[in-house]
């Protein structure tokens, strides 16, 4: 079940997403308007609306972002890392949440911005050192994610706060997949058409499962609360007027354009 957030009229919402009749008059596909939120049970109210008529927001607003770096060892190895014993884990604040389609205001304080696809994990109910038999009873789906760096500030400053965190360096959607095998799915990235990134989520140095357990163990976890399970090699910049497209086999594809700052 592909579930999204959106905005009509001034109202937002989340909704079943539908695949419409086909046809070269047909809308494509629809949204069926959920009662209430999608956490826990919920009914679908049989309201439905075309995709096209909609903008879809990010999929959840999260309370925190929990990220983890060098989960690839590929991508460790092309930045001159090494894989790290424990995961290394950093937050992005929700306001770096943005959604598809959103631009992506490169950062007056860096000239390096680079882009990181990720599978991004969306946790559906509140849980605090969960086991890892019951991981998957604490998560609602999965996303794309662009991990968006500024990697010049990132090498400069010893914690990366200010590189990974700024405003809307977390594109996340285009919606929340809750009907996916994590354990080997593709990755990629294309600038402007070009591939960049290229992985699969076998390769990922610690499990989805492994991560949940080990960031649970530190803090709560809430409904909507995000990780990002770190980035495949191939990340490189991005320049103002670059589109970037995260797809991930399975959920679709996150499409945002930089932009300069005004």
């Amino acid at each position: 079940m592909r579930i999204a957030r959106f905005s009509i009229d001034g109202t937002v919402g989340f909704g079943v997403v539908e695949e419409g009749e086909s046809g070269a008059e047909a809308p494509g596909p629809v949204l069926d308007i959920i009662k209430g939120h999608p956490f826990g049970e919920f009914e679908r109210s049989g309201q439905k609306v075309p995709v096209s008529q909609v903008r879809l927001l990010a999929p959840v607003l999260p309370s925190k972002v929990v990220a983890v770096g060098r989960n690839y060892a590929e991508h460790a190895k092309e930045l001159g890392n090494t894989v790290p014993d424990t995961p290394v884990v950093f937050l992005k604040p929700s306001t770096s949440v943005s959604g598809p389609g959103d631009p992506v205001t490169y950062p007056a304080f860096s000239a390096e911005l680079h882009h990181e696809a990720e599978l991004a994990v969306v946790i559906g109910r509140l849980c605090h050192q969960v086991p890892r038999e019951r991981v998957p009873e604490v998560i609602l789906g999965y996303t794309c994610a662009n991990d968006l760096t500024a990697r010049d500030v990132q090498r400069r400053e010893e914690q990366w706060a200010r590189a990974k965190g700024f405003d809307g360096s977390c594109p996340l959607g285009p919606w929340v997949e809750t009907d996916l095998d994590p354990a080997n799915v593709t990755v990629s990235c294309t600038v402007n058409g070009e591939q960049r990134q290229l992985g699969r989520t076998g390769e990922m140095v610690r499990s989805v499962a492994d991560l949940v357990v080990h960031v649970s163990e530190a803090m709560t976890l809430l409904p909507g609360d995000v990780i990002l399970t770190g980035t495949p090699a191939g990340v490189g910049p991005l320049n103002v007027g670059d589109e970037v497209a995260v797809t991930i086999e399975g959920i679709g594809t996150l499409t945002n354009k930089v932009i300069k700052r005004g």
